[in-house]
């Protein structure tokens, strides 16, 4: 599989490159990787690259965008962060992806038994990780279930889980309100913005309904 060139990257709709995804995805399931030459691949980008998405991520060292979806060198822009937020840098990250570099597609990717998640969920406290975790807990009090405050932490993994998948929720409306390029730009249909969960016990990535 060769890298993309400007060519290929204006084939590429807001669905087609949902469904690369997808279709990468399901490879990464069944450890049926796409052939390519990834120093080939190099060369091939080495004057310029035309990316099909931008996703965003958790650091978490088993959700790599490139390797969960089997993209290669030149296809994705990868933004990471634990816990998968947006604040103004990568804001402008994604702007300049999408406006700028010709992504047609923008994914907040959250994963199942986050870290992030578990220490939003349990109000955790350490040096710079306090103001991250902050930036979190709104999505721990926007899940309304359980009430029990003993089920409410990093034990239940299931709240956890659903903490994570309103985490990612509530990022891509932060995206829609606090980036009018992007906004403006699904609205035009030049882009579209979804959102999806990593399983880390299957590998599976299912996107929410748009």
């Amino acid at each position: 599989m060769k890298a993309h060139t400007k060519e290929t990257q204006a084939t590429m709709t807001p669905q087609k490159s949902l469904d690369f995804l997808k279709e990468g995805n399901l490879r990464f399931q069944n450890n049926l990787k796409a052939n390519r030459n990834l120093l080939e691949q190099v060369n091939d980008t080495s004057e310029g690259q035309f990316p099909f998405a931008t996703i965003l991520s958790c650091i978490d060292s088993r959700v790599s965008a490139e390797l969960v979806f089997d993209q290669g060198l030149g296809d994705i822009f990868s933004v990471r962060i634990a816990g998968n937020f947006v604040n103004e840098d990568i804001l402008g990250s994604m702007e300049f992806g999408c406006k700028l570099a010709g992504t047609k597609l923008v994914v907040v990717l959250g994963h199942t038994s986050c870290g992030a998640i578990k220490g939003a969920c349990d109000h955790a406290r350490l040096g710079n990780l306090t103001a991250l975790i902050n930036k979190i807990e709104p999505a721990v009090d926007a899940v309304t279930e359980p009430k029990d405050e003993s089920l409410r932490n990093s034990k239940n993994l299931d709240f956890v889980d659903k903490v994570a998948a309103k985490n990612v929720e509530m990022t891509i409306a932060n995206i829609k309100k606090y980036s009018p390029v992007l906004a403006e730009m699904e609205k035009n249909g030049e882009v579209l913005i979804v959102g999806a969960m990593y399983d880390i016990s299957t590998g599976a990535v299912e996107f929410f309904e748009q």
